[in-house]
């Protein structure tokens, strides 16, 4: 008799999960109260990914002339227009998922899913109605939520978090966004691009601060010369809603007013109403502990992606949910961390993997490391994307490849090289020695590795 697999949550983890558990021969239902595909396609990575490929395109007219193209007339923004082609394109998605789960038989269940039992989860429909599934392994896979803080008096149209910033309708003449992480750096550029005034806040001493340092400080310039102000070091200690805005207290007693303010602080676990503390499941620090093989403490429940201690990515709860559903049918998986990436994507795209050289240092590495200015690439030079570079980290001792960071044109995908030579763990050395194609900007990763032992040839 096949294995009766229940996930609760759609997104990146549930869904995913869901179609590799069909794939291997399990029944399987999935939980979800709202859309499927979750914050990922529907709050998150897709929205907006949207939005920045539009402001891309204002800026490749707005650059027109340094590439011989003369453009008459008038050219604007039309933030509805966005708005509308970001809502088909996830609409689009959300249709292609749901085909997936009828062509894998997954069963979808709409409603609000509660563990009753290790064994059982009671849905808590629309109508009011409930229905209860048993299960042989039960997977929480249901995300997390913009952090909403205290001192911030938010009401989804002057104080904002990045669900109300996805659906705006009118472009505001100026805003402040609290936190110069990836939330913040990225909608900063969009609408700084369609020409809102930016004003970001951050606590730390740079922007990007989960990234390198070298690589934040890079992102900092980047911001300035796009004229977005960036005030580091700083917290907010007031935040009020007045009659034409927002204003905000800074610890040093500055004022700052601006038409609306986006908080972009982080994203908490939605773990309440799941029933975990009756079904015995151990919470602390609100997640879900798990094991190297994604199960909780209860042999039969297993948890995966935002739930779970851990960067907050829509790949890692993918990778995580496969994980987890081989286990549960009897294969051996255990997750490993080494080599995830991570990605930023603004103009230009900040991309790591590994460790920081910070990091590298704070656990005792003695490193070595390569770095390479996009600027030394025809491609890059015949892009007009000058602006950048690859910075590679390796183990002074073994000449293994411990991290990688890169600011600059398509950073996403190129670090995915970075990622398979830690993964296998691959030295800069023979990393480099791969042939890279001409011209492309894939040499600056190779030019980057051979740098960290003095080889590089196009640097100057």
């Amino acid at each position: 008799m096949a294995k009766k697999i229940v996930f609760i949550g759609a997104g990146p983890g549930g869904y995913v999960g869901a179609i590799r558990a069909a794939k291997l021969g399990a029944d399987v239902t999935v939980v979800e109260n709202d859309r499927v595909g979750g914050t990922c396609l529907n709050r998150g990575c897709i929205p907006t990914k949207a939005l920045l490929a539009s402001s891309d395109v204002l800026t490749a007219i707005k650059e027109a002339e340094e590439f011989g193209i003369h453009i008459d007339g008038r050219v604007s923004p039309d933030i509805g227009a966005m708005m509308d082609r970001k809502d088909k394109i996830v609409d689009r998605l959300v249709r292609g998922i749901e085909f997936l789960f009828e062509k894998n038989n997954v069963k979808m269940i709409k409603g609000t899913g509660r563990i009753t039992d290790k064994n059982e989860v009671t849905v808590l429909k629309g109508d009011g109605s409930s229905e209860t599934l048993k299960a042989d392994a039960i997977v929480v896979a249901t995300g997390s939520s913009p952090a909403r803080i205290p001192i911030f008096p938010y009401d989804g149209k002057r104080v904002l978090t990045s669900d109300e910033a996805l659906n705006l309708r009118l472009l505001p003449s100026s805003m402040i966004i609290v936190g110069a992480g990836v939330i913040g750096c990225e909608f900063g550029m969009f609408f700084n691009n369609l020409g809102t005034s930016i004003t970001v806040v951050e606590m730390m001493d740079h922007a990007l601060p989960l990234e390198d340092k070298e690589i934040g400080r890079e992102m900092e310039k980047v911001l300035k010369r796009k004229k977005i102000k960036l005030m580091l070091s700083t917290k907010i200690v007031k935040a009020e809603i007045i009659d034409n805005g927002v204003k905000a207290t800074l610890h040093s007693g500055e004022v700052i007013e601006a038409e609306i303010m986006l908080v972009a602080i982080g994203r908490k676990a939605n773990i309440q109403g799941l029933g975990l503390e009756q079904a015995g499941v151990r919470v602390e620090n609100g997640r879900i502990p798990v094991d190297e093989f994604m199960k909780t403490n209860i042999d039969s429940i297993y948890a995966v992606g935002d739930v779970v201690p851990g960067p907050q990515l829509a790949h890692i709860a993918s990778a995580e949910a496969e994980c987890a559903v081989e286990n549960i049918m009897g294969n051996k998986c255990s997750m490993d961390y080494s080599a995830v990436p991570r990605g930023v994507f603004t103009d230009p795209e900040v991309a790591g993997v590994g460790l920081t050289e910070e990091e590298a240092l704070a656990r005792g590495y003695r490193i070595k490391k390569g770095v390479f200015d996009f600027r030394g690439l025809g491609k890059a030079q015949a892009m007009g994307q000058l602006t950048g570079k690859v910075k590679v980290i390796a183990d002074e001792i073994t000449g293994k490849i411990l991290g990688a960071s890169i600011l600059g044109p398509h950073a996403t995908d190129l670090i995915q090289e970075l990622v398979a030579g830690i993964k296998y763990g691959l030295t800069a050395e023979e990393l480099s020695a791969a042939i890279h194609s001409h011209p492309t900007l894939s040499e600056a990763v190779m030019e980057a590795l051979k740098d960290v032992n003095g080889d590089a040839i196009h640097k100057i």
